[in-house]
């Protein structure tokens, strides 16, 4: 895609800290850093969310998320780490590429777990949602 950041990043047009690559997929550091070695793992192709993904990408991205994951313990030697994926604007996805944030945590470190990300206690009852999801997952098979 011509005016992603992310794709102009895998295509070398434009300069990142890449710590990690692959033909597939390029892990780089973040320019905006919640803590000493947040990165980012990207597939090269241009995909907006992991919904966007064959499974042979899934593969790619997340083998490189867990090879990102074991270099930043090594070089790094955090006591924990957050990953996630922002998918849509609700979320705060600011670039419209997927991308896997590898947070290192620290003890201490003032951050919270991924469930102080949102507090949405909608009133629906987790049977309502369970039906909900299985007559999805019926209507998908059909």
């Amino acid at each position: 895609m011509d005016s992603c950041i992310f794709c102009k990043i895998a295509n070398k047009e434009i300069g990142s800290e890449i710590i990690y690559e692959t033909g597939e997929v390029l892990a780089m550091l973040d320019i905006h850093p919640r803590a000493p070695g947040h990165t980012m793992v990207i597939l090269k192709a241009h995909r907006k969310t992991i919904l966007d993904l064959a499974g042979a990408e899934v593969t790619s991205v997340f083998s490189g998320v867990q090879k990102v994951t074991e270099i930043l313990q090594q070089a790094l030697a955090p006591d924990g780490f957050t990953i996630g994926i922002n998918q849509g604007a609700a979320s705060g996805q600011v670039v419209e590429h997927l991308h896997i944030h590898i947070i290192p945590r620290f003890e201490n470190d003032g951050g919270s777990s991924i469930h102080a990300v949102v507090d949405n206690q909608s009133g629906t009852s987790l049977e309502e949602v369970v039906a909900r999801i299985k007559n999805e997952d019926k209507i998908s098979k059909s």
